[in-house]
């Protein structure tokens, strides 16, 4: 009997099916292993952050606008011609009672000689109507006339006594019309606007020339509505010239449209000048400063504000876990590199203010170079 377990040739097969085995059995263990091996944890994110603190802020508000005249009138001729003669133009300052402009008085001028032979008439009829009378009224107390010539005699003075009263108060008309020919000036002041040339044909009550009142001077600015969502200390405004801030003064604001402005979306604020620079000229740009009441506000970065949504948010890490989470803020007003936050955080968290657009809920996070 041959001994097969001496045979070198048989048992070398049967260990290399069990070397192969064993490693099919060790790597399907590895495998099954694997598939409850925890992932790899996501990497963290390098950002810069700051620790906010609310702090008292006063802010100060800043617009252009315009010195203008307190009181502005608008002249016009009050009867329509042609213009024969114009004697100022715009800057030109002028008296009260000036001649600016003069119409052809020609048409008025008949009117006051046919108003006037009016009158004459009159006049010659009431002579006539008055001797008529007297005669009546001897005859009736005598007895030679009767009581209805006498009534007629007296009716017919009282008809002419009222046509010449007409007849006056239509030359007084008629004088009127010839004087407002002449176009004068108001008051003292400076034409600003002018609206006419010599031989012009201009219609009654249509504007030509415009007058700023010698005296006061009002700084009038176009400002937004929302100007008007925030508290200001006082209705006092500091004034600069634009073209010399050295030029300075101080107004009140004397006066808020009640209306917007359809075409600008603004309202009309006028400003009392308290003794004006004499640099300070009708037309001069000047700049108003004003001061709102000091607010409570986290002043952060442009780079800090996120969204939400529709809604401005950042990004905040939570000091335990050192993750980031987006929270809602409410903006108070945008400013020139910084926005003000007005609601939505407290004193001591750490926000996120540059590297935020990449970050994701719950991400975790590593700062440097921090402020606060």
């Amino acid at each position: 009997m041959t001994n097969q377990c001496s045979n070198p040739s048989r048992q070398r097969p049967r260990a290399a099916k069990a070397l192969v085995l064993a490693t099919a059995l060790v790597s399907t263990a590895l495998s099954g292993c694997n598939d409850h091996a925890p992932q790899t944890a996501t990497r963290a994110a390098l950002v810069r952050t700051a620790v906010v603190q609310p702090r008292d802020r006063q802010a100060s508000l800043t617009l252009t606008g315009e010195v203008q005249a307190r009181f502005r009138a608008d002249l016009s001729f009050r009867v329509s011609g042609r213009v024969v003669a114009r004697t100022v133009d715009v800057g030109a300052h002028v008296n009260k009672g000036d001649v600016l402009a003069r119409l052809d008085p020609a048409e008025q001028q008949a009117d006051v000689d046919a108003a006037t032979a009016a009158v004459a008439s009159a006049e010659a009829q009431l002579r006539v109507a008055k001797a008529t009378f007297e005669r009546q009224k001897a005859l009736i107390a005598s007895g030679f006339t009767t009581r209805t010539a006498y009534d007629q005699a007296q009716e017919g003075l009282r008809t002419v006594e009222g046509v010449l009263e007409a007849a006056k108060a239509q030359l007084g008309t008629s004088r009127d019309a010839l004087g407002y020919t002449v176009l004068r000036a108001e008051a003292d002041g400076a034409i600003t606007a002018r609206n006419l040339e010599v031989g012009q044909v201009v219609p009654a009550a249509q504007p030509v020339f415009s007058l700023a009142q010698d005296g006061e001077r009002d700084a009038v600015f176009e400002v937004y509505e929302s100007v008007f969502l925030g508290q200001t200390d006082s209705r006092s405004v500091t004034l600069a010239l634009v073209s010399d801030p050295n030029v300075t003064a101080t107004g009140e604001v004397r006066e808020i449209s009640p209306v917007i402005d359809a075409k600008s979306s603004t309202i009309r604020v006028k400003v009392s000048i308290h003794n004006p620079p004499p640099p300070m000229m009708l037309g001069s740009a000047v700049a108003g400063s004003i001061k709102a009441k000091a607010q409570n506000e986290i002043v952060l970065p442009w780079s800090a504000l996120m969204a939400a949504g529709k809604k401005p948010a950042v990004w905040t890490v939570d000091p335990k876990t050192q993750t980031a989470s987006l929270k809602r803020v409410t903006v108070g007003a945008y400013e020139a590199g910084q926005v003000l936050i007005k609601a939505g955080l407290a004193s001591g968290e750490r926000v996120v203010i540059d590297g935020g657009k990449l970050l994701s809920a719950g991400q975790p996070v590593t700062f440097e170079g921090d402020r606060s």
